[in-house]
């Protein structure tokens, strides 16, 4: 078995997550859905409830709200609510949301030296708006999101992707995430994982390397 200083030997990009990780995006996700469901004539749902649904897309967002909501699944009106969710997310991406604390701090050492990547199961042209807003996507060379079903993680379509257009292989690839989808993306992929504990995942979970703040990720990556 490959030991943890060998495999972070074999490290040459990093890819990360965004809800959770990079991004504490919960009450903008909670805002984006509470007017989707407002509009529909649904109740509104609390912050602490979205919490626990984060991580599969705002499709399985959707429909985690709705089975809440005591609401039989209708089409038409998830695909209402999704049109509805996506446009409140591009008109306010970031307005009542932040960076993690440290991440704007790590973000410019890191990109100097390793090739950095976006992996998330909100669409790409979410994940873009929400990274613009917070001011960091130039940092990125790619945004992966999961554009349809079978892209969401832990499928590991995403990070082959990503992998495939750094010429590199998936085992070179740390993916740096807070939910059990990103840590099963990266086994199913073959890459290796750190679980950020300050996320939204939960405590339990383990990966190979385990991060309380941001800056421990220097401290695993190989000097490039």
């Amino acid at each position: 078995m490959t030991s943890t200083a060998d495999q972070a030997t074999l490290l040459r990009a990093v890819a990360f997550d965004l809800d959770g990780t990079l991004i504490d995006s919960a009450p903008d996700i909670a805002h984006a859905l509470n007017e989707a469901l407002h509009e529909a004539g649904l109740a509104r749902v609390d912050l602490a409830q979205v919490h626990a649904w984060i991580g599969d897309g705002p499709d399985v967002l959707i429909a985690r709200a709705l089975q809440a909501l005591d609401q039989p699944p209708a089409p038409a009106l998830q695909q209402s609510l999704r049109q509805a969710f996506d446009r409140v997310t591009l008109q306010q991406p970031l307005t009542h949301g932040a960076l993690f604390d440290g991440v704007a701090a790590l973000l410019p050492p890191l990109r100097a030296q390793w090739p950095l990547v976006v992996v998330t199961n909100k669409p790409s042209r979410l994940a873009r708006a929400v990274l613009d807003a917070a001011g960091v996507l130039p940092h990125f060379a790619a945004v992966h999101g999961a554009d349809t079903a079978a892209w969401r993680k832990p499928a590991p379509v995403l990070l082959q992707r990503a992998a495939a257009e750094l010429g590199l292989p998936a085992s070179a690839l740390l993916m740096v995430g807070d939910s059990a989808a990103d840590l099963g993306a990266a086994a199913a992929a073959g890459a290796a994982a750190a679980f950020a504990t300050w996320g939204y995942g939960a405590p339990t979970l383990t990966a190979r390397w385990r991060l309380d703040r941001p800056a421990d990720l220097l401290g695993i990556l190989p000097r490039a």
